[in-house]
């Protein structure tokens, strides 16, 4: 099984910029598709942004896209989430997620693992 481990959220100021980071350590990343997603208070969880094995293909919430960029470095076994033009409304736990095949989805139930999550608040 692989390990999550979410780091770089924070305070920020809207129209701010934060870079998280998702390290995986365990059996082989490199093969498996990434997620993003995200839970503010009394919300449900919900799909950010997404990335296949390769980095080639990568899906994003309609709320995020063109603010919102995911990448990764399988030489470092590490995804990242690079925010910005923060918006008070993101203002969330972010979670980072992987998958057990190299497809990207959007699809939260399709999400084989988990890490803790990290919180980002936005201040307006």
């Amino acid at each position: 099984q692989v390990q999550l481990v979410e780091s770089g959220g924070g305070l920020v100021q809207a129209g701010g910029s934060l870079r998280l980071s998702c390290a995986a350590s365990g059996r082989t990343f490199s093969n498996n598709a990434m997620g993003w997603f995200r839970q503010a208070p009394g919300k449900e969880r919900e799909f950010v942004a997404a990335i296949d094995w390769s980095g080639g293909i990568r899906y994003y919430a309609d709320s995020v896209k063109g603010r919102f960029t995911i990448s990764r470095d399988n030489t470092k076994n590490t995804v990242y989430l690079q925010m910005n033009s923060l918006k008070p409304e993101d203002t969330a736990r972010y979670y980072c997620a992987g998958r057990t095949t190299t497809r990207a989805t959007s699809l939260e139930a399709q999400y084989d693992y988990w890490g803790q999550g990290t919180q980002v608040t936005v201040s307006s």
